[in-house]
């Protein structure tokens, strides 16, 4: 059963992310929250598996919230997925780089929701939606200067060559055929990636790729 917090402080948004989500027998609504203070504490109380988290609440916003969700280790298995009514918002990205696993719009379709739940509960990151990358590669690049990253000398070549492109957005079935492996050994590849550079998930070795300079918008290895 896969747990879930709904965290708006619209009532009527949280109603209708309600009805969607109980009508599924995988699918558990565990608690919800009005704001960022009262979504962390019900993390640390019912330790979902996934924060459906509203990047705009009163007080402690959902940015602060998810900060606060992802930095905590006694929450490391808790997922944040943030809700926003537009795509292109550097909020959004913000949350993406405290930890969150990945974001929808509003006023998303119900199997995209449902979808993007049972994705991010089962450990990946919600990234395969164009408009994400677009959305990082966008702000990424707003800085004159890519800054590189120490953290990626600890990667060997190959890792770097999956790294780059984990950030181009394909998947560990799409690398291993790219690169001619087993997808077993994808998924190890990007496992070790992850530990080596201490990411949450595949949303922040995106972001890490894009800000390195490893990868600039369009990429094809």
């Amino acid at each position: 059963m896969i747990r879930v917090v709904l965290a708006d402080d619209q009532t009527l948004v949280r109603a209708g992310f309600r009805s969607i989500l109980s009508g599924e027998d995988d699918i558990e609504v565990v608690g919800e929250a009005a704001d960022g203070e009262q979504a962390v504490a019900l993390a640390h109380e019912q330790r979902p598996d996934v924060v459906l988290m509203d990047i705009r609440m009163p007080g402690t916003d959902g940015l602060e919230a998810t900060g606060r969700i992802t930095t905590d280790p006694r929450l490391a298995a808790v997922r944040v997925v943030i809700l926003t009514t537009f795509d292109m918002d550097d909020h959004v990205y913000g949350a993406l780089r405290a930890g969150a696993s990945g974001f929808l719009v509003k006023d998303t379709e119900p199997m995209e929701l449902l979808h993007g739940v049972r994705v991010v509960a089962r450990g990946d990151a919600l990234i395969a939606p164009a408009v994400t990358r677009r959305l990082i590669s966008e702000f990424a690049n707003r800085r004159k200067q890519p800054a590189p990253s120490a953290r990626l000398n600890a990667l060997t070549e190959r890792e770097r060559e999956v790294m780059g492109l984990v950030g181009a957005g394909l998947s560990n079935d799409e690398i291993a055929a790219r690169l001619v492996l087993s997808p077993a050994t994808s998924k190890t590849h990007v496992s070790r990636i992850m530990t080596k550079l201490g990411v949450r998930d595949r949303a922040q070795l995106v972001i890490l790729a894009y800000e390195s300079g490893m990868i600039t918008p369009g990429w094809m290895a």
